[in-house]
């Protein structure tokens, strides 16, 4: 058995810019933290006494008998990649609702490998866990979808991610002076607005117009650096609200479909209750709304929101990890010696007796039919 525990991101910066439409001709880079709420993994070789080979526990329960027939995409994808052909079992948990901004699918993604990997004995780097992600979701799933999701999830902690037109990520972890994170920390607030959405959809609309955006996209590359040479001065730590201010003023501007009504009557009563600013993470379109505010005029805010649920949260810096792992016993070659041969099928203890090969086969590819026959 193995579990695996993998952070969400809060990105502050830059977001739009980690698309390789983008990126790979402009560069681009990211500011980001992962944070103290999680996407939890639990993987296992399946023992061979089910009449199912897959078992894959999410939103749904799904029992399977071939790959083809699991739905879970990230899932069914990344067992065929792997070249895993045992029978398992994955089970997720998440401390956040999915589809929210919050990274939650490149965390699964990146927990899956983690998971993965290690079922299959080995223990693979951050940059080799990144690197696959970004393979998987953006190649193999065709996603349209960037790549500092992946990174995050991967590495932790609170960084700046750079991307080079030739394809190059670099990930560098913001140094300040103490208490200055701890200072940032506590002048954000997260709300979870109960809008979920799916962040490809939402990219959709605009990643294939990126050049014509290109004004926006190089202010949100350039808030980057100037938010981080804020935090490393000795100047008042409010400068970094009014910054996340211009940028989803400069966000919200890149397609229509990054903000709604409803997310801009929320912004503006939080403003009015004294967020400095904020922003829909992610994407847009919904999911979490991020706010600066000073902690004295946090309960206001609160109260400004009452039907969105305040999330407390804390950044974190361990990203992707193997919480916990124990051999089993294991059933391989009892599969070996059972292979082929015909067994009673599972029934009730009423139904007529069946035979069926065991283990359950893999679909195969039907022979060609010979000439003249059907």
């Amino acid at each position: 058995m193995i579990v695996s525990r993998t952070p969400f991101r809060i990105s502050f910066f830059g977001g739009g810019t980690d698309y390789p439409e983008w990126y790979l001709t402009h560069g681009g880079a990211v500011l980001s933290t992962t944070i103290d709420k999680y996407c939890y993994l639990s993987c296992r070789y399946l023992p061979p006494f089910f009449d199912y080979r897959y078992r894959v526990v999410w939103s749904k329960v799904e029992n399977c008998r071939t790959l083809a027939e699991i739905e879970h995409p990230v899932v069914r994808v990344l067992l065929g990649h792997l070249g895993i052909e045992r029978g398992l079992e994955v089970h997720h948990v998440g401390d956040l609702p999915a589809r929210s901004g919050m990274g939650s699918s490149s965390a699964f993604t990146v927990g899956l490998l983690h998971a993965l990997y290690a079922l299959q004995g080995r223990m693979v780097g951050k940059q080799e866990l990144m690197r696959e992600a970004i393979h998987a979701e953006q190649v193999l799933l065709r996603e349209t979808v960037g790549s500092q999701d992946q990174v995050a999830a991967a590495f932790g902690g609170f960084n700046r991610i750079g991307f080079a037109p030739g394809g190059q990520i670099t990930v560098t972890p913001v140094v300040l002076r103490p208490g200055r994170v701890e200072e940032l920390d506590r002048h954000l607030m997260l709300f979870y607005t109960g809008i979920v959405r799916t962040a490809s959809k939402v990219a959709a609309g605009y990643v294939t117009d990126l050049v014509h955006k290109r004004r926006q996209l190089r202010i949100l590359r350039d808030l980057v650096d100037e938010s981080i040479e804020l935090l490393a001065s000795d100047r008042s730590i409010a400068g970094f609200g009014d910054l996340l201010d211009e940028a989803w003023a400069q966000k919200r501007s890149i397609a229509r479909g990054i903000s709604t009504d409803e997310v801009d009557d929320v912004y503006a009563r939080a403003r009015g209750a004294g967020a400095l600013g904020g922003k829909i993470t992610g994407a847009g379109g919904g999911g979490f709304l991020l706010l600066f505010v000073p902690p004295e005029r946090q309960a206001a805010v609160a109260a400004a929101l009452p039907e969105l649920v305040h999330v407390p949260f804390r950044f974190e810096s361990s990203g992707s990890q193997i919480i916990f792992y124990d051999r089993e016993e294991d059933f391989s070659s009892v599969e070996a010696a059972q292979r082929g041969r015909p067994i009673a099928a599972f029934r009730e203890a009423d139904a007529p007796g069946a035979v069926l090969p065991w283990p359950i086969p893999y679909p195969r590819t039907p022979e060609p039919a010979a000439p003249g026959q059907p």
